[in-house]
């Protein structure tokens, strides 16, 4: 039987994870064992916070469609069914970008819906 020598493959999986721990403090971006599990942590969180950065964004556009309901004598609860009974399907994204970047356009949604 032949001999197999393995070095290239651990070789290129070490310099894999070394790349991509470029920029971390202290041993982390040079030593393979601490270069790993900082890795293995940082896409972890990675991973997590994808998700957590969807749930802050939709907290931030209710925040401002609600701030800007009250104004108009509207609790955001009621604006929003409000919408669904007058079958207007805007989304929040949408909405909060109109209340941002077009406020008259906003307003008369809101009128159009308070009929």
């Amino acid at each position: 039987m032949t001999r197999v020598k393995r070095g290239k493959t651990a070789n290129k999986r070490r310099k894999n994870i070394l790349k991509h721990a470029k920029g971390f403090r202290w041993g982390r971006k040079s030593k393979y064992k601490l270069a790993k599990d900082a890795m293995q942590h940082a896409w972890t969180y990675s991973y997590r916070d994808r998700k957590v950065k969807k749930r802050t964004s939709r907290q931030l556009w209710q925040t401002k469609i609600g701030s800007t309901c009250k104004k108009y004598g509207l609790s955001y609860s009621k604006f929003i069914k409000n919408l669904k009974d007058a079958k207007i399907e805007l989304n929040r994204k949408i909405l909060s970008e109109l209340v941002e970047k077009h406020p008259d356009i906003f307003e008369k949604i809101v009128k159009e819906v308070k009929k």
